[in-house]
């Protein structure tokens, strides 16, 4: 009796768990798409290299939008994501890149150190999250990742492998606080959203030359 009585508070421990969950990703949802003016999609996750999306080689375990799931547009209302979320549930929060913005990605020390710089400079900075592989993401406006081998090669870049900058655009997918990527924890932000940046990011030239030079000597 004692052990199904414990079962049982554990099951609703369990249960009242994943509504709060629930809740929490249809909350940041909403705000995204709401607030931020962003596409959400309901994406996959993984747990012990295993994809809930049921494909045994998944290349991408728990970090690629589930099969059929609906884009929820930007202006979806609370009630709107409740009901759509609801029909995917434990999905992680996926944003399409190359609508409302493209990212410049880094590893996330040398973004941590040119974000700080950025800031005493007074530079304009978007939105800025971190992923746990040790990868920072810099929102900034649409068509960066086409013009980001040129715009570093005017600047002196040369070789943009050699600095550890990829600028991801049209058909990527980024995962969204407060979600989990590939089982590996969640991604959190190091510059949460603002309603002067979400919805207009900066321009890539803006940052770029910091983000390069800081990339540069992480990497010597």
């Amino acid at each position: 009796m004692g052990f199904t009585i414990g079962s049982n508070r554990g099951m609703r421990d369990i249960r009242s768990g994943s509504r709060r969950r629930r809740a929490s990703d249809c909350t940041a949802v909403a705000e995204y798409t709401g607030l931020w003016g962003w596409d959400v999609v309901p994406g996959a996750r993984a747990s012990a290299g295993t994809c809930s999306c049921g494909c045994g080689d998944c290349p991408e375990p728990g970090a690629h939008p589930l099969d059929f799931a609906p884009v929820l547009a930007a202006g979806a209302t609370l009630d709107v994501v409740t009901r759509t979320w609801g029909e995917f549930p434990g999905a992680s929060v996926m944003l399409p890149v190359g609508g409302a913005f493209d990212v410049i990605e880094v590893a996330e020390p040398a973004g941590c150190r040119a974000l700080a710089r950025l800031e005493r400079m007074g530079l304009p900075v978007g939105p800025v999250a971190a992923t746990p592989d040790g990868r920072a993401h810099f929102f900034v406006a649409p068509g960066a990742a086409a013009d980001l081998p040129g715009l570093l090669y005017r600047m002196g870049w040369d070789d943009p492998d050699s600095l550890d900058l990829r600028g991801l655009g049209p058909g990527a997918y980024i995962t969204a606080p407060p979600s989990d990527r590939g089982g590996l924890g969640p991604v959190r932000w190091l510059r949460s959203p603002a309603l002067d940046s979400a919805s207009r990011p900066p321009e890539a030239r803006l940052m770029l030359g910091t983000l390069a030079y800081v990339a540069h000597r992480s990497r010597a």
